[in-house]
């Protein structure tokens, strides 16, 4: 029997330990999730590819401390971003851990 596209889930494990700049981070997610050749690289993109292809995705980001203190305001944006594209999209679900 196939399993439903709602049921496949597709984990993704993410290290952030030397991502240290907002670049940085963008090319981490551009080498670590299916995204398109033309991904913008920007939180715009990174919050289209999550709502429009993350349905059943779960993104385990770990060592995020030090991007976190280099990037305070811009990573207080991606945690809410990301929260804004888990609510918006079915079985998305995303983590953060130092």
């Amino acid at each position: 029997m196939k399993a439903s596209q709602g049921s496949i889930k597709r984990v993704f494990y993410i290290d952030l330990n030397e991502v240290l700049t907002r670049d940085g981070f963008q090319e981490r997610i551009a080498a670590e999730l299916p995204v398109p050749d033309h991904y913008g690289r920007n939180l715009d993109a990174l919050f289209d590819i999550l709502t429009e292809a993350g349905a059943g995705w779960d993104l385990i980001f770990y060592g995020s401390s030090v991007l976190k203190s280099r990037e305070p305001k811009y990573f207080a944006t991606v945690l809410r971003l990301c929260d804004e594209a888990c609510a918006e999209t079915p079985g998305l679900r995303i983590r953060f851990f130092r």
